[in-house]
């Protein structure tokens, strides 16, 4: 890291907000069979330990843990029959709790289902980890329409999706919008019983389309969002913006909005570009996201992330950026060890932390009472 001070603002903006999202061996359907790879140690606490510690060390604001309650499947309508991808994950929230006392700064945010999961019940879950870990707990609400989820509750399928869906975001989230409402419902009432207990975590929510927006508006502190360019950058402030309206959002709380990348890093410019082709190869089709995916180097991708974060959609800009490796370790590590001290010689990122709960890193008020 370089020399501990507070970084001088780009271009007359505030140091940007940097997560990272962790994901079995990465992003990447063949991330297992990468280099350093750790395949064998996937459900082990020591695996996540080492991945968080990491990104601690990063300075980074938080980092996101993905989960669901169905294995992972290549098809929108349920499981598939692979075997040469990882299937299964480790509770995103249990991941939290088990790394909180092994870390003192970093936020940790888990993914939970809110189709199927009672409001009672998250409230509990996660007022207790954030309890564990002083303050630097955080949510992401996840709706479900697969048919599979569904089934371990004793329930009919909710929405039915084809793989044709994937190109229209708005068309999947028209379709979900009976499951964004009942998202926004139960975040409303996780909120409530918060408020008894006088804890309220920050609430994050992935939004590709207005309805999700719209949910992200209503109850979330910060909307993860996927533009695939300085244009895309331009007309998705434009649509959260519209989507804070809408649903009579304060002025007074404006809603954090990070961009979305799948990252591949390698220090040798095309390195990272040969290592994705290779892992397609390998995986027996393109990566497919729906997020913008950017192999190249850590130089190039803080450009990337600069002028991203220079669009002015009438005075509303990016705040921040939410990372998904490829590969890990590897492209975490590119992340802490590279990219970091990047955008720190270019005065866009912080030295050192400066707050101890995640509320303070984002810059958000403190909840009203004590937490403990």
């Amino acid at each position: 890291m370089t020399n501990p001070t507070t970084p001088r603002p780009v271009r007359g903006l505030p140091p940007l907000h940097l997560a990272v999202a962790l994901d079995g061996a990465g992003w990447h359907p063949a991330a297992w069979r990468a280099e350093g790879a750790r395949p064998g140690e996937l459900f082990t606490a020591g695996y996540w330990a080492d991945l968080v510690t990491e990104a601690e060390r990063g300075l980074l604001d938080l980092v996101t843990f993905e989960d669901a309650l169905a294995l992972q499947s290549v098809s929108l309508s349920g499981p598939d029959d692979r075997t040469d991808q990882v299937r299964g994950r480790l509770d995103a929230v249990l991941i939290a709790s088990r790394v909180a006392p092994l870390t003192s700064r970093i936020g940790l945010v888990p993914t939970t289902n809110v189709t199927h999961t009672e409001p009672l019940h998250l409230a509990a879950t996660l007022a207790t980890l954030d309890r564990a870990a002083l303050g630097r707990a955080g949510w992401r609400p996840q709706v479900s329409a697969r048919a599979d989820d569904a089934a371990h509750f004793g329930r009919p399928a909710p929405a039915t999706l084809g793989e044709g869906d994937l190109a229209s975001p708005e068309t999947i989230s028209g379709r979900l919008a009976p499951l964004f409402d009942d998202a926004a419902e139960v975040v409303a009432a996780v909120a409530r019983l918060w408020d008894g207990h006088r804890t309220a975590l920050p609430v994050t929510v992935l939004a590709h389309a207005r309805i999700p927006y719209e949910l992200a508006a209503k109850g979330g502190d910060v909307a993860y969002v996927t533009p695939y360019s300085p244009d895309g950058v331009a007309a998705v402030l434009t649509e959260v913006a519209a989507a804070a309206t809408a649903v009579d959002r304060p002025a007074e709380r404006p809603l954090k909005v990070f961009a979305d990348l799948l990252v591949l890093l390698d220090e040798r410019p095309g390195e990272a570009a040969r290592h994705k082709d290779r892992l397609d190869e390998l995986a027996g089709a393109p990566l497919r996201s729906d997020a913008e995916i950017f192999a190249g180097t850590p130089a190039e991708l803080a450009d990337l992330l600069l002028d991203w974060r220079a669009v002015d959609a009438d005075g509303q800009r990016l705040d921040g950026f939410r990372l998904r490796p490829a590969r890990l370790p590897h492209d975490l590590l590119a992340i802490t060890r590279s990219l970091v001290p990047e955008l720190q010689r270019r005065g866009a990122f912080r030295t050192t932390y400066e707050a101890t709960t995640l509320h303070g890193h984002l810059g958000l008020p403190a909840p009203a009472g004590p937490r403990t």
